[in-house]
Parts: C-alpha cells; structure tokens; sequence
C-alpha cells in the first residue's frame, strides 16, 4: 500500500531508508521547537503558546507536504523570517503580536493565490539553470555556516571602534559615539561544545565515506552520548521525558486580520511574502535538484503542489499562533540519507506532533551534535558547482552572486535577489535579451522596487 501512494519503487527508494531520512531531518531541525519560543516571546507571546504552536504546525504542514505533493520536504518556522516578526512586533515598541499575525496570515492568502494562478510555478520555468544550481550550492554554504557558528567553530562577536574627533563633533551636536566591528574567528578547544562538535564530525564524516547507512543519524545521537561524559549534553535533576509542556494560554486564533488590515501596514505584508516567495523557491528547487527529482530542464510536476502546500502552511501557521511557516533547508539533511518521497515528510511530521508528548527530551540534544549533520550536508550539496559555466560570463557571474551571498549575509533571498539583477542585466548589455524568461525581468523589476523603495536606511 506504502509503495503505491509513495511510489517507492519508482524512487528507488523503500520503507526503511524512507523513515531513517525523516527521523534525521527532524533531528537536524528539532532545535527550531525551542529557539523559536525564545525568538518570539520578545513580543509578549507566552513560550510554551510558541512551542505548541511550532509542533503542531510544522507537524501538520510537513505531513501535508508528503501527502499531497509525495516531497521529502519538513516545513517549520522559517529562521530569519521569525526574527523578522519579532523585530515589527516586538513587546511595547512595534505593533500587537497578533497584529502580526495577521499580517502573516494575509501573505499566505497571496501566496495561496499566486500559486493557484500558477505564477509560482512559473518561476521554476524562468529562472535558468545556472541559477538553479547556484541556489542549491548556496543553500549547501549556508547550512555550513548554520553548522559552523552552532558548534561554535565559528565564533562571531563585536569590539568597539573609538570614533575620531572629527566624528564627535558633526554638525549635529553629537558628543560620543560607539562603533562597532564584527570579528569572525575560529573557536578555542578549550570549549567542550567545539571540541565535541569536531568528534561529531569526525565520526559522521568517517562513516560517510565507508558509505554506512543512516550515518548522519547515527552521528548525531552517538555525539550526543558523546557529549553526556563531556559535559556537553545535560540531563537535568528529575528528569521526565514524557512531561507535558503547560498549554496555558495558547495562541490558536488570536490572530488580527481586521486589525492588520487597518494598520495599513503592506509594507510589512510585502517583505514577508517577499522574503517567503524566495525563501522557499530557493529551498524546494536547491533540495529537490540534490534529490534528482528534477528533470534534466530542472522541472517537476511537484513542485506547483509542493508550493500549495508551503502556501497554505504560512497561513495555518499564523492561525496556530506562530511566524512564516517555510520549507526547511534542513530537509537536505534527510535527501542525503536517501529520503526520497513523502514518506519522509510524514515521518518528520510525526515527530514534531510526538515532540509535544517528548518535548523533553528534544532538549537533551546539544547544538553540538546536530552541527556536523548540517556541515556534511553542505558539501553534499556543495558538489554540483561543477555544473555551472564559469566560462561564459553571463551565467558564471550571476551564479557567483548568488551562491557567495547567501551564506556572507545570512540570507537566502539576498542571494537569489542578486542573481537575477545581475543575469537580467549582463544579459540585455551583451545581447542576448532572448534567452531571459519575460517572467525575470518582472522579477528584476520586483527586487529593485523592493530593496530600493521598501528597504530602511
């Protein structure tokens, strides 16, 4: 029955890979059930409302998506997008929460819209296949650097700049200023978290190349035992793994449509159907090129409900009482464990739903552990930059942009966004006008209007 609905054999896939592919993805982006609840409390939300509804929906929508579209794609609360959502709403400075959720409602309607007009669709067709693999190498960066910076390989920080004097005393009466510098370094192995990261790594990477089965998986519960000696993985005094978060005070519902509606506030609505629409264009396309389950023209039948799904996902998500819900780049983590169809996606699904009865024990997992899943991810992902032409400019450059900027400004639409601008521009000035989709220079004309006109000094 299983290989009838999956179509199992047809993906050359089966039961067994199938469900070890989803349990890996789900622990590579379980920590999003707890970062979330911390992100968007800034706004007043009740943390344990955040996390029922970070479960539930992402539960929900990734069964979905492996029930409609067969994908082997987890959708949660998109990173970046929830900070996003913070920002505009934070506790006593932005709008209400709720206001905020309704305008995140109102971009999953659009989106519902644009992708039951096949608009959505389009882009699949339009945008060509330089950027397509582009996208999945920067996507494959950016989940190393996700890697890098949770194992504290990476560390990042700041140090202040004295400003000159000449500064100091600016037509504007500013007495003092702070400036400050970002500093990226290398960890020290002195920290436990690095230094267990790096055995992680090690050992995932050593049964990757003796081609073992379910290495990613594998690598990350045997780090977090590992990390137990190490001090790394904590296992608190009374520990119970089957108490229930307090569900108090949920906010299923409590969104304002009216109220968002009435603040005039589209500005807001357009960055998050912004940001979504490339988001999840670059996720689906970048993991589904790694998956095969494009064709040779990077083409699927799939990818208009995959988009339905993800569509109707934001708007659930912000009537559960949370951010964007997206598709996960995560998702790759369990494509390179051979997870091929939907069964994949339900298997997550599951336990993100079972996460709300074992919510403890999803926190005995140390960022530690699923870093080396996501930076082996990365080279995997990595490996098809040798389909892109360098050699003929116009494709090559427009390719560099994107793959270098999504991991150097933390941002996969930044990436894209720069790939087309420049691909629609080197191609009108040398010629070759004719071989652009009429659908990019709509999108050109999108980028510039968004990040000129719609983005603050």
């Amino acid at each position: 029955m299983l290989d009838k609905i999956f179509k199992l054999k047809a993906n050359k896939t089966n039961i067994r890979t199938e469900i070890i592919a989803g349990i890996t993805t789900f622990m590579t982006m379980a920590y999003i059930l707890f970062l979330n609840p911390n992100i968007l409390s800034a706004t007043g939300m009740e943390k344990n409302a955040i996390f029922f509804a970070t479960a539930v929906a992402a539960g929900v929508v990734t069964i979905a998506m492996g029930l409609v579209a067969n994908f082997p794609m987890a959708l949660a609360p998109g990173m970046g997008l929830n900070a996003f959502f913070a920002t505009v709403a934070v506790a006593g400075v932005g709008m209400p929460w709720r206001i905020a959720l309704g305008a995140v409602f109102i971009s999953g309607i659009i989106f519902i819209l644009l992708t039951v007009t096949r608009v959505r669709q389009i882009l699949v067709v339009a945008v060509p296949n330089s950027l397509k693999t582009a996208i999945s190498v920067g996507i494959g960066l950016f989940i190393t650097v996700i890697g890098l910076k949770l194992s504290e390989i990476m560390v990042v920080g700041t140090h202040i700049i004295p400003p000159t004097m000449d500064v100091l005393k600016s037509a504007h009466g500013i007495t003092s200023l702070k400036f400050f510098e970002w500093n990226i370094g290398l960890g020290s192995l002195k920290n436990p978290s690095m230094l267990l990261c790096l055995i992680g790594l090690l050992l995932t990477a050593v049964m990757m190349a003796n081609r073992v089965k379910g290495s990613l998986l594998i690598g990350i519960i045997a780090t977090t035992l590992i990390g137990i000696p190490m001090g790394v993985t904590v296992i608190p005094a009374h520990f119970n793994p089957f108490a229930l978060p307090d569900l108090h005070k949920l906010a299923v519902g409590a969104l304002d449509v009216k109220g968002a509606l009435n603040m005039g506030i589209w500005t807001v609505v357009f960055t998050f159907t912004f940001v979504e629409l490339f988001d999840t264009f670059g996720t689906l396309v970048g993991t589904a090129k790694k998956a095969g389950l494009l064709d040779k023209e990077g083409r699927s039948p799939k990818i208009g409900k995959a988009m339905l799904v993800d569509a109707f996902g934001v708007s659930f998500g912000a009537l559960m009482g949370t951010s964007t819900i997206t598709t996960y780049v995560e998702s790759a983590a369990g494509i390179g464990e051979g997870g091929r169809t939907g069964l994949t996606a339900i298997t997550t699904g599951l336990l993100f739903l079972l996460a709300l009865v074992i919510a403890p024990l999803a926190t005995l997992i140390p960022n530690a552990a699923t870093a080396p899943a996501l930076i082996i991810v990365g080279v995997l992902m990595v490996s098809s930059i040798k389909e892109i032409n360098f050699e003929d400019f116009t494709e090559g450059f427009p390719a560099f942009l994107t793959l270098a900027l999504m991991p150097f400004t933390y941002n996969i639409a930044n990436g894209i966004a720069a790939g087309i601008v420049s691909y629609v521009i080197l191609k009108a000035c040398t010629g070759k006008m004719k071989e652009v989709h009429w659908m990019m220079y709509i999108l050109f004309v999108l980028v510039v209007v968004r990040y000129i006109f719609l983005t603050e000094a």
